[in-house]
Protein backbone atom coordinates (compact mmCIF):
# COMPACT_ATOMS: atom_id res chain seq x y z
CA UNK A 1 0.00 0.00 0.00
CA UNK A 2 1.26 3.47 -0.80
CA UNK A 3 0.60 4.94 2.64
CA UNK A 4 3.26 6.20 5.00
CA UNK A 5 4.16 3.39 7.38
CA UNK A 6 6.87 2.30 9.77
CA UNK A 7 9.51 -0.30 9.02
CA UNK A 8 8.93 -3.46 11.02
CA UNK A 9 10.80 -6.57 12.02
CA UNK A 10 9.27 -10.05 11.85
CA UNK A 11 10.07 -13.29 13.61
CA UNK A 12 11.02 -16.34 11.53
CA UNK A 13 7.53 -17.86 11.26
CA UNK A 14 5.92 -14.50 10.54
CA UNK A 15 3.59 -14.53 13.53
CA UNK A 16 5.07 -11.57 15.43
CA UNK A 17 6.01 -8.15 14.06
CA UNK A 18 7.52 -5.22 15.97
CA UNK A 19 8.03 -1.56 15.15
CA UNK A 20 8.39 1.79 16.88
CA UNK A 21 5.84 4.59 16.84
CA UNK A 22 7.41 8.06 16.88
CA UNK A 23 5.46 11.09 18.03
CA UNK A 24 4.89 13.74 20.70
CA UNK A 25 4.73 11.05 23.41
CA UNK A 26 8.16 9.75 22.40
CA UNK A 27 9.09 6.38 20.97
CA UNK A 28 6.54 3.66 21.71
CA UNK A 29 7.34 0.05 20.86
CA UNK A 30 4.45 -1.76 19.17
CA UNK A 31 3.84 -5.47 18.69
CA UNK A 32 1.58 -7.18 16.15
CA UNK A 33 0.81 -10.87 16.66
CA UNK A 34 -1.05 -13.35 14.50
CA UNK A 35 -2.53 -16.28 16.41
CA UNK A 36 -3.80 -19.33 14.54
CA UNK A 37 -7.29 -19.92 15.92
CA UNK A 38 -8.48 -22.61 13.53
CA UNK A 39 -8.53 -23.89 9.99
CA UNK A 40 -11.07 -23.90 7.21
CA UNK A 41 -12.16 -27.30 5.84
CA UNK A 42 -9.57 -26.95 3.03
CA UNK A 43 -6.79 -26.47 5.62
CA UNK A 44 -6.48 -22.70 5.22
CA UNK A 45 -5.37 -21.15 8.52
CA UNK A 46 -7.56 -18.61 10.28
CA UNK A 47 -5.29 -16.07 11.97
CA UNK A 48 -6.45 -13.60 14.61
CA UNK A 49 -4.59 -10.28 14.37
CA UNK A 50 -3.82 -8.57 17.65
CA UNK A 51 -1.66 -5.53 18.28
CA UNK A 52 -0.83 -2.91 20.83
CA UNK A 53 1.92 -1.31 22.83
CA UNK A 54 4.75 -3.73 23.60
CA UNK A 55 4.63 -5.13 27.12
CA UNK A 56 7.60 -5.89 29.37
CA UNK A 57 7.47 -9.55 28.31
CA UNK A 58 9.16 -10.37 25.00
CA UNK A 59 6.71 -10.39 22.06
CA UNK A 60 3.75 -9.51 24.29
CA UNK A 61 1.56 -6.42 24.05
CA UNK A 62 -1.21 -4.45 25.73
CA UNK A 63 -4.11 -3.85 23.34
CA UNK A 64 -6.14 -1.71 25.75
CA UNK A 65 -3.76 1.27 25.84
CA UNK A 66 -4.47 4.33 23.70
CA UNK A 67 -1.07 5.86 22.93
CA UNK A 68 -2.23 9.14 21.34
CA UNK A 69 1.17 9.50 19.68
CA UNK A 70 -0.21 11.49 16.75
CA UNK A 71 0.52 8.78 14.17
CA UNK A 72 -2.65 6.69 14.11
CA UNK A 73 -2.84 6.46 10.32
CA UNK A 74 0.81 5.48 10.04
CA UNK A 75 0.40 2.82 12.76
CA UNK A 76 -2.71 1.36 11.07
CA UNK A 77 -0.93 1.37 7.68
CA UNK A 78 1.97 -0.51 9.27
CA UNK A 79 -0.38 -3.10 10.74
CA UNK A 80 -2.13 -3.46 7.37
CA UNK A 81 1.24 -3.84 5.64
CA UNK A 82 2.04 -6.90 7.76
CA UNK A 83 -0.92 -8.63 6.09
CA UNK A 84 1.02 -8.60 2.80
CA UNK A 85 3.87 -10.27 4.66
CA UNK A 86 1.52 -12.87 6.13
CA UNK A 87 0.08 -13.77 2.72
CA UNK A 88 3.50 -13.99 1.08
CA UNK A 89 4.75 -16.30 3.86
CA UNK A 90 1.63 -18.36 4.65
CA UNK A 91 -0.01 -18.40 1.21
CA UNK A 92 -3.76 -18.43 1.59
CA UNK A 93 -4.90 -17.41 5.04
CA UNK A 94 -7.88 -15.67 6.51
CA UNK A 95 -7.09 -12.77 8.86
CA UNK A 96 -9.62 -12.00 11.59
CA UNK A 97 -9.63 -8.58 13.30
CA UNK A 98 -11.88 -7.85 16.27
CA UNK A 99 -11.44 -4.58 18.14
CA UNK A 100 -11.41 -4.84 21.91
CA UNK A 101 -14.05 -2.11 22.11
CA UNK A 102 -16.69 -0.63 19.80
CA UNK A 103 -14.46 2.46 19.49
CA UNK A 104 -11.58 0.30 18.22
CA UNK A 105 -13.87 -1.36 15.68
CA UNK A 106 -14.96 2.10 14.50
CA UNK A 107 -11.29 3.09 14.17
CA UNK A 108 -10.55 0.01 12.05
CA UNK A 109 -13.67 0.62 9.98
CA UNK A 110 -12.65 4.25 9.35
CA UNK A 111 -9.21 3.06 8.24
CA UNK A 112 -10.75 0.56 5.83
CA UNK A 113 -13.19 3.18 4.50
CA UNK A 114 -10.42 5.74 3.96
CA UNK A 115 -8.32 3.27 1.95
CA UNK A 116 -11.01 1.04 0.45
CA UNK A 117 -10.02 1.48 -3.22
CA UNK A 118 -6.42 0.50 -2.58
CA UNK A 119 -7.37 -2.32 -0.21
CA UNK A 120 -9.84 -3.71 -2.76
CA UNK A 121 -7.07 -4.07 -5.33
CA UNK A 122 -5.27 -6.56 -3.06
CA UNK A 123 -7.71 -8.06 -0.57
CA UNK A 124 -11.33 -8.92 -0.04
CA UNK A 125 -12.59 -7.48 3.24
CA UNK A 126 -15.63 -8.89 4.96
CA UNK A 127 -17.47 -7.43 7.93
CA UNK A 128 -19.55 -9.17 10.57
CA UNK A 129 -23.07 -7.95 11.26
CA UNK A 130 -25.70 -9.50 13.54
CA UNK A 131 -26.88 -11.41 10.44
CA UNK A 132 -23.42 -12.86 9.65
CA UNK A 133 -20.48 -12.07 7.38
CA UNK A 134 -20.80 -9.91 4.25
CA UNK A 135 -18.43 -8.15 1.89
CA UNK A 136 -17.44 -4.81 3.41
CA UNK A 137 -19.70 -1.90 2.46
CA UNK A 138 -19.37 1.73 3.46
CA UNK A 139 -22.05 2.93 5.85
CA UNK A 140 -22.55 -0.42 7.61
CA UNK A 141 -21.31 -0.88 11.18
CA UNK A 142 -19.38 -4.10 11.72
CA UNK A 143 -18.34 -5.92 14.88
CA UNK A 144 -15.37 -7.71 13.29
CA UNK A 145 -13.44 -7.80 10.02
CA UNK A 146 -11.92 -10.53 7.91
CA UNK A 147 -9.27 -10.12 5.21
CA UNK A 148 -8.39 -12.68 2.56
CA UNK A 149 -6.45 -12.67 -0.66
CA UNK A 150 -8.39 -11.19 -3.53
CA UNK A 151 -10.70 -13.80 -5.09
CA UNK A 152 -9.74 -16.60 -2.66
CA UNK A 153 -12.94 -18.60 -2.20
CA UNK A 154 -13.85 -19.50 1.36
CA UNK A 155 -15.50 -22.90 1.27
Amino acid sequence: MNLEKYLFEANEDRTTFTFESLGPNGTISKTIKYFEIGRLPDGTPILNLGFGDADDSPNEFNDSITSNNGDRSKVLATVANTIFNIFSHWGNAVILVIGGTPARNRLYQMGINANKAEIDSHFDILGRTPMGWEYFKKGVNYTAFMAKKKNYKIE
